[in-house]
């Protein structure tokens, strides 16, 4: 299991990466798998980082068999969330 340093990292980078691919569209999910092979992200890992996200009420998860994600979509929480830490950025 994923150090805490390295499941703050998953979830940034998730987080990143789904408001990215979907050009901050609520509309617009992401494969989960391949964002899982995409980002390099230990299958176990990539599970407890999307339900922690889903629990944020950032993204909703539409789960396959196994605890993999099959489709993360942003809420608008999530859009909010992104674009908060993109204004604080500069």
């Amino acid at each position: 299991m994923a150090t805490l340093r390295e499941r703050k990292t998953y979830r940034e980078k998730i987080l990143r990466a789904v408001y990215e691919a979907a050009e901050g569209n609520r509309l617009l999910g992401v494969d989960g798998a391949k964002l899982r092979d995409d980002l390099g992200i230990p299958e176990q890992d990539m599970a407890a980082a999307c339900t922690y996200l889903a629990g944020e009420g950032w993204v909703v998860v539409d789960w396959a068999r196994g605890n993999t994600p099959a489709m993360i979509t942003l809420t608008h929480q999530g859009i909010r969330q992104m674009e908060t830490q993109e204004e604080a950025r500069g």
